[in-house]
């Protein structure tokens, strides 16, 4: 069956924050079946395609497309997203999304 992944990169302008929007959001992704693939911290951004800075790339992945749309517009998820998220990120990009085996 194919799960759904996203790459994405962030500029984290604040890491701690950013560190406890992640513990804050895990238990709900996890109880969608949703769970991080690859983390990356990125020191240099050598070619992009978009004008954002980005310092941070990772992988996210959901059981189907529904269930990640489900999560982000969760309600619980996004009081979390407006506490940590949006203090400690400067841009995101959703560099590609796509079906995975």
């Amino acid at each position: 069956m194919s799960k759904y992944e996203m790459l994405v990169g962030l500029e984290i302008i604040d890491d701690v924050v950013y560190s406890e929007y992640r513990a804050a959001m895990k238990p709900i992704l996890t109880a969608m079946g949703g769970e991080f693939g690859y983390d990356f911290r990125v020191s240099e951004v050598l070619k992009s395609e978009v004008e954002d800075k980005i310092n941070r790339v990772f992988t996210i992945r959901f059981p189907n497309k529904n269930i990640m749309s489900a999560f982000f517009d969760d309600p619980e998820y996004q009081a979390i997203k407006a506490q940590y998220f949006s203090p400690s990120v400067g841009s995101f990009t959703i560099i590609r999304g796509y079906e995975i085996n």
